[in-house]
């Protein structure tokens, strides 16, 4: 795997959004790695560096979004990357905070930045799916994923969490899905939200 794609909206306005995960899962893993240099091409801000003993670029798309297909696809064309090559890191409503998944392929869940990839390029890249939790309605889906995380959350498990994941992404990229979903879950267990609930009760 030769690309890995953060998902989220540019400027600082959003930057701390749930919405943005995949923006600070990439910030964390350049300065983890010694990646450095973003540059703006192909529609969004990319570097290069070695992560995992090969050559990776990190890329975060700087079209919103809803237009996150297009910086995928141009920079996709010009190295000649397959999708199968390509991992998109992104929020993820259906799963519960701090839960993480890894697969290739497969639907959009209404999330408008893979429904762009998967327009341009089709469905087959990997993806790590971060989960921030659902607001309840569907209503209020877009104004939740548009709010930043609150501090406690930051703490609880939003920076740990990507901590692992900015760590052990090597795995992943060198081919490995289950070692790094593995490694991920020895160095963070994600919050039990039955536990804080019981913990409550007299």
């Amino acid at each position: 795997m030769r690309l890995v794609v953060g998902l989220g909206n540019p400027g600082s306005r959003y930057a701390r959004n749930r919405h943005n995960v995949g923006f600070l899962a990439v910030d964390l893993i350049a300065r983890r790695h010694g990646v450095s240099g973003f540059r703006t091409r192909f529609k969004g801000e990319i570097a290069e560096g070695v992560i995992g003993g090969e050559r990776r670029l990190l890329l975060k798309p700087q079209t919103y979004m809803n237009g996150s297909g297009e910086s995928v696809a141009e920079t996709a064309r010009f190295f000649k990357i397959s999708p199968a090559e390509i991992v998109v890191i992104h929020d993820e409503i259906d799963l519960r905070p701090g839960k993480l998944r890894v697969k290739c392929g497969g639907g959009t869940a209404g999330h408008n930045g893979l429904r762009s990839i998967d327009a341009l390029l089709g469905p087959d890249f990997w993806r790590v799916r971060i989960g921030v939790g659902h607001p309840g309605v569907k209503e209020l889906v877009q104004p939740y994923v548009l709010q930043n995380f609150p501090s406690e959350e930051v703490t609880l498990w939003v920076a740990p969490l990507l901590e692992a994941v900015a760590e052990t992404i090597g795995l992943l990229l060198s081919g490995a899905p289950e070692a790094f979903m593995s490694e991920v879950a020895r160095r963070f267990a994600p919050p039990d939200p039955d536990a804080a609930d019981s913990s409550g009760q007299s």
